[in-house]
């Protein structure tokens, strides 16, 4: 059996069921439970913390697991990125008090950084011949500086508003642009790439739409130019041999615009069906 670990808790834990849903996989009932087989699948999940899956799935232990890019690459591991799921996107930034000295990346050397990714920090830091003493926090990291145990942060950046309330001003470069990643190890297993395929199609299930709609033939070339599709439109013929119908894959977060164009062009009956599971 495929075994694949999936997040138990946090940010990460309900997206991650709901897309493995989504790909036709079945999944715990009760919260409690930290192993589940989806028998009909062939699969195995474990329900682990989210920083110990990149462990476990490094170690060979499991074939496959669900974490954020942040978590894998604090971890050491000899695991590695298959595929970006593009969800529980972060941004990762170093903040010190604002007009206290520490205002350029330079600035850290010799000084205290306290974060939640340590190795992630550190290893960004000495790639720039920049050596800090990093301090280990689970948690509140931008009360470090206020609680005299860190000269500066490096933290997960939103809006940047919790760290302008605890006195800090974010500075120098990104860090990391982190998002929930499907990671593998050393094990193989040939169920994988049919693992990939299924989230690759709910990927593409969120993030387009079906579109349909009548047109006057004559129009045809100018709406291809509009809304193209993976390979190119559908069209069939209408019994009024002046008009035809259309079906194209238009990204969901463009699909209005496109609408508002192919009806400057002519285009009817314009209806958006979304898409439940696809494979490209």
């Amino acid at each position: 059996m495929l075994r694949i670990a999936v997040p138990n808790k946090g940010s990460l834990s309900e997206v991650a069921a709901e897309m493995l849903a989504e790909a036709g996989y079945s999944g715990r009932r009760d919260s409690r439970k930290l192993v589940h087989t989806d028998s009909r699948n062939g699969v195995e999940f474990f329900y682990l913390r989210p920083r110990d899956i990149a462990t476990y799935v490094g170690s060979g232990a499991l074939h496959v697991g669900i974490t954020g890019r942040d978590l894998l690459l604090d971890s050491g591991s000899g695991a590695s990125e298959v595929e970006a799921l593009d969800f529980a996107d972060s941004t990762f930034r170093f903040a010190a008090p604002a007009g206290g000295g520490i205002s350029e990346l330079e600035h850290l050397a010799g000084k205290r950084v306290a974060t939640s990714y340590p190795k992630l920090v550190d290893d960004f830091l000495r790639a720039r011949g920049i050596v800090s003493e990093l301090v280990k926090l689970d948690g509140a990291v931008e009360s470090a500086v206020q609680l005299g145990v860190a000269d500066a942060v490096a933290d997960v950046v939103s809006t940047g508003a919790t760290l302008r309330a605890a006195g800090l001003e974010i500075f120098g470069p990104v860090i990391l642009q982190s998002t929930a990643v499907l990671i593998g190890g050393p094990t193989e297993h040939a169920d994988v790439e049919r693992l990939l395929r299924r989230l690759r199609g709910v990927l593409v299930a969120r993030k387009y739409v079906i579109m349909d709609y009548d047109l006057p033939v004559d129009q045809l070339d100018a709406a291809t130019q509009v809304a193209g599709g993976i390979e190119s439109p559908t069209v069939s013929p209408l019994k009024d041999e002046r008009w035809v119908a259309v079906r194209v894959m238009v990204r969901a977060d463009e699909a209005n615009q496109v609408m508002d164009r192919l009806y400057d062009l002519g285009a009817r009956a314009i209806l958006v069906t979304a898409i439940h599971a696809a494979r490209l």
